[in-house]
């Protein structure tokens, strides 16, 4: 594998015509980082990672890999691969000659191009299925065979845009963490866009939360999820509610909220019952209250029984100065 190297962007921008989808952004990913960029459809996200891939040209800005300016490189010779979200795999190729395939572009001998592929094979599990073509294999046996192909090339950087969209969510948490530990053994920079909140807080030692081709903020799991720095971050992370107050916008985690009688001293919002969801260990109970939307609470399954709750009762919302978190107002 190449040497792991760190990536940066400096005041990074993209155009399409009059579109500004990437607005100056500053971004350093370390060499040994699994970096999630997340945010809803049309934030810049996977306009961002096709500039550091090169299939974007960059409007203004420089891409640095380790100690080379890369911006105006073709993506060949970057140092990085890219994994598609729809796999891309030929069809009529088996699983070998999928990931051989660069090699054979290069003008590698059969023999050892398909050698070197079925150790890459093997680094993802993948050897036993090295005769068969996509269409005999599940979706996440499809991703690691893409994976081989984008690894066999040694890149200093992966790059993955929306990997496990197309896998069912059961195969969805296995194949992530399955990510994660291929990461960690390559020891280079994985670089993944995702719009899924929870992917993004499993896979990251850096969540970079894009919106109107801006970062909002960019911070570990913990801190993004603990501390956001906006409106914005609290409610598209979500498991957090809103409230305006009269020193400002603060953020307060559902699972910090309590249900309490409407009269009691301690409730801080009168709110009313708007739906309950039975999730196992707890239920989470939608509330509505004037001045605030999509407020909810997670109640434990012991106190729900105690206590039950229906749809349009009356209630307090209660919680601790010590979980007020203050936000900047949404732009």
């Amino acid at each position: 594998m190449a040497q792991p190297a760190n990536l940066e962007l400096v005041r990074v921008s993209k155009r399409y015509g009059a579109t500004l989808a990437v607005d100056a952004i500053d971004l350093r990913v370390p060499a040994d980082g699994y970096c999630c960029l997340l945010g809803p459809s049309g934030c810049g996200k996977t306009s961002t990672l096709r500039m550091i891939a090169g299939h974007e040209a960059v409007s203004e800005g420089d891409i640095l890999i380790g100690d080379a300016n890369v911006t105006d490189l073709p993506p060949a010779k970057r140092g990085t691969a890219m994994m598609f979200q729809s796999y891309a795999l030929f069809p009529h190729l088996s699983c070998v000659d999928n990931v051989a395939f660069s090699l054979k572009m290069r003008g590698v001998d059969r023999a050892k191009r398909r050698a070197q592929a079925m150790e890459f094979l093997e680094l993802v599990a993948m050897e036993p299925f090295a005769e068969r073509v996509p269409a005999q294999l599940s979706g996440g046996q499809q991703q690691r065979v893409a994976l081989a192909r984008a690894l066999i090339t040694h890149p200093q950087i992966l790059l993955l845009d929306e990997p496990l969209s197309a896998l069912d969510p059961f195969l969805r948490v296995r194949m992530r963490g399955e990510l994660r530990r291929l990461q960690r053994r390559l020891g280079i920079p994985f670089v993944h866009v995702t719009h899924g909140q929870d992917e993004a807080l499993a896979l990251a030692d850096l969540v970079v939360v894009m919106n109107k081709g801006k970062i909002e903020q960019a911070g570990s799991p913990l801190e993004v999820f603990e501390k956001p720095a906006t409106e914005f971050v609290a409610r598209f992370l979500g498991g957090h509610n809103v409230v305006e107050t009269p020193a400002g916008l603060i953020a307060v985690r559902a699972d910090r909220v309590s249900v309490v009688a409407e009269a009691s001293n301690a409730a801080r919002l009168a709110a009313v019952v708007a739906s309950v969801e039975y999730q196992g260990a707890s239920y989470q109970v939608g509330l509505e209250a004037p001045g605030a939307r999509d407020l909810s609470a997670v109640v434990g399954d012991a106190a729900f029984t105690k206590t039950p709750l229906a749809i349009g009762d009356r209630v307090g919302l209660a919680w601790l100065d010590a979980d007020i978190h203050p936000l900047s107002p949404a732009p």
